[in-house]
């Protein structure tokens, strides 16, 4: 599979990133310039509202809403956690930079309250786990995780975890011994996929660089007062590179010098022998319409989701669900109704996991697939959604399709899902759904030559839609046109030029001389 990134610079501080796998979007990502509360971010909150009914508590990180700490969120180290903002707060770090001199606090139990762990209103480190959604505050954890390219530092714990995805059971005992032998004390560290095959230079200037990142978020907490960011994620471009960069990439494109030249230094240091794939879009054209992202954007977004068969998808959200309606549309019928069935739903299955991804659409998905009687058939619809979701990073569940045709799917929302409306706003009526009298049309076109010719204007062209360029011309024998009139009485050449996708009653004048429009 080939991929490309196609990274837009709107140039107010804005980035626009699209994800192409084989030249088809999958991913669709935003940056604004101000972006706060971002997935990662590390903040000094202080404990504003403690909730022993909830068993959670909320904490002010500087959003408008405070933002919401479960108990199940807290960490087994939560007690550590606590000790060691306070003493960093106040410049008490005796451990320097070994955090392995630091004690640790005995953990809390999974199954507590609130009330047995937290008194008082505490300042804490925590991390942002969910951005702000709607109108809820964003959620927060104190199970802290720096991620790097190949691991994830957790400090309080000493614990080695591999991937899943790593299936060799000799390439997880290979990098269990190493990262029992490379990791500092008082660290945990979880393995990415993407450490496979890697050597131990690798993945040790990889720990390094994240045993650096706790030492800063130690020396910003000094002095801190909260709300206060005390370390901020990665912008989207370099967090995108760290967790996709692959040997699939074949291209980054950047159409910005800054930004190119930092993704080119970024590329350099994670992976060298990849750096000669960034390249710099200095064409005319905008970006995202040279690499065909506009055109798809257009046709992805929407209710209604067109597929290559003729068949469609309609997409519908509430608060609480998303619900994907499968339909045959005009797909040519097959071996039989059962066959075409399932062949409009295993091509339908492909479009919603991309679907999935490039909307970001999170919490309960229910898809109302075309009914199948055959439980072979309903089964090979699941199998075929389960291996297509593999490529998407956020956890989820799928369950197996029941006797009505419905597949229950829940994926991870940890960012608001992206919404693009594609519909435009009819030039005629404004989205009215109503236009001026038609009548009157020919009152007004006359009435604007009148006061274009009064300004010196000879030279004319009236662009309008062809039915009415047919009305202005049509004369008889005995009769001269509306446009013959004009043009005698006015003492001026108009020249009609036609224009299919105008509306009927839109109409624009243009001066022939310089071919700029002058009245709309």
């Amino acid at each position: 599979m080939n991929k490309e990134l196609i990274i837009n610079s709107s140039g107010d501080g804005g980035v626009e990133i699209a994800l192409l796998e084989d030249k088809k979007l999958v991913e669709l990502h935003y940056e604004h310039g101000q972006d706060n509360f971002a997935v990662g971010d590390l903040y000094l909150g202080k404990v504003k509202k403690l909730m022993p009914g909830l068993n959670a508590v909320f904490v002010d990180v500087g959003y408008e809403k405070d933002a919401f700490l479960h108990y199940t969120d807290l960490s087994p180290y939560f007690r550590s956690v606590l000790k060691f903002t306070k003493q960093s707060l106040q410049g008490d770090t005796t451990w320097g930079t070994d955090f392995g001199k630091f004690k640790n606090e005995a953990e809390i139990v999974k199954t507590g309250k609130i009330t047995d762990v937290l008194q008082g209103k505490p300042e804490v480190l925590v991390q942002i786990l969910k951005e702000p959604i709607s109108a809820k505050g964003p959620r927060l954890s104190c199970e802290i995780s720096l991620p790097g390219r190949f691991v994830v530092l957790t400090p309080y714990n000493d614990v080695v975890a591999i991937s899943r995805k790593i299936h060799s059971a000799d390439e997880r005992k290979r990098l269990q011994r190493i990262m029992e032998s490379i990791k500092p004390k008082n660290f945990g560290v979880i393995v990415r996929t993407a450490a496979e095959g890697k050597n131990t230079a690798e993945l040790h200037t990889d720990m390094l660089e994240l045993a650096e990142m706790w030492q800063t978020i130690q020396r910003n907490l000094k002095g801190a007062k909260p709300p206060q960011l005390i370390l901020g994620e990665q912008d989207k471009t370099t967090s995108i590179l760290r967790d996709l960069l692959s040997e699939s990439f074949q291209r980054i494109v950047v159409n910005d010098k800054k930004l190119h030249s930092d993704t080119k230094d970024y590329i350099g240091r994670i992976a060298p022998e990849q750096q000669e794939i960034v390249t710099y879009h200095n064409a005319g054209q905008p970006i995202f319409d040279t690499y065909g992202v506009s055109k798809q954007v257009k046709s992805s977004f929407g209710k209604t989701v067109n597929l290559n068969s003729g068949a469609y998808l309609i997409i519908e959200h509430t608060e609480a669900l998303h619900v994907i309606d499968v339909n045959s549309g005009t797909r040519a019928a097959e071996a039989g109704q059962e066959q075409n069935a399932l062949a409009t739903n295993l091509e339908a299955v492909q479009e919603i996991t991309r679907q999935m991804r490039l909307r970001d659409l999170g919490g309960i998905v229910i898809i109302d697939f075309i009914d199948m009687k055959l439980p072979d058939n309903k089964k090979k619809v699941h199998d075929a959604m389960e291996e297509a979701m593999k490529a998407d990073r956020a956890r989820h569940t799928i369950l197996p399709m029941t006797k009505f045709g419905l597949m229950q799917i829940t994926r991870q929302r940890l960012r608001p899902e992206i919404n693009i409306t594609t519909a435009e706003v009819c030039p005629s009526c404004k989205g009215t759904g109503k236009i001026g009298p038609s009548i009157l049309v020919t009152d007004d076109i006359e009435k604007d030559l009148k006061y274009l010719v009064d300004q010196g204007h000879r030279e004319l062209a009236l662009h309008i839609h062809p039915m009415l360029e047919a009305y202005l011309t049509k004369g008889s024998f005995f009769k001269k046109s509306i446009l013959a009139k004009w043009q005698k009485q006015y003492k001026t050449r108009l020249k009609l030029v036609t224009d299919n996708n105008a509306g009927l009653t839109i109409y624009h004048f243009y001066d022939t001389k310089t071919d700029d429009i002058i009245k709309l």
